[in-house]
């Protein structure tokens, strides 16, 4: 049975290619269909790719070839929680190192302009501690960081 609310990506003839990407990428993550289009549309022609769908990360989404009018934005991004170093440092590489690029606190964005926060479990559990002077610390060096640094974030919370 289809999910009740699928998330739909808009993409400039690149749909396949990006539900590919986050597929082979991301754990819980798949390819479930490719639908062409019945005629012409104004993107595209009878038989192209028109939609995708995809699992990422255990979320259903629609890639909707759409066209070049509208872009992606930090407006809407995937968080995606990450259990150590070592995933984050896996998850950021494929991202920034397949044509994506580097933002700020654990922010980056794809080849097809798509936003993820590469997030450690860690840093999400000292910026919500209880203790406000744990919470501070950890902020405080999550915000000079790119991709986040867990032993960093773990010396924060000591102090």
């Amino acid at each position: 049975m289809a999910s009740k609310n699928t998330v739909c990506l808009w993409f400039n003839g690149t749909a396949l290619d990006a539900a590919t990407f986050y597929a082979t990428t991301f754990p819980d993550s798949a390819v479930r269909a490719v639908h062409h289009a019945p005629g012409d549309f104004p993107s595209g022609k009878q038989g192209d790719v028109l939609t995708v769908d995809f699992t990422v990360a255990g979320i259903d989404c629609i890639g909707l070839n759409g066209g070049p009018a509208f872009k992606h934005s930090e407006a809407f991004s995937f968080q995606i929680a990450t259990d150590d170093q070592a995933e984050t440092d896996r998850l950021w590489n494929a991202i920034v190192g397949n044509g994506g690029e580097e933002s700020a606190c654990g922010w980056c964005r794809d080849k097809w302009g798509l936003s993820w926060q590469i997030t450690p479990r860690v840093l999400t559990e000292a910026v919500t501690s209880t203790d406000p002077a744990v919470a501070r610390r950890a902020f405080e060096a999550m915000m000079t960081m790119r991709r986040i640094d867990v032993a960093a974030i773990e010396a924060a919370v000591r102090g």
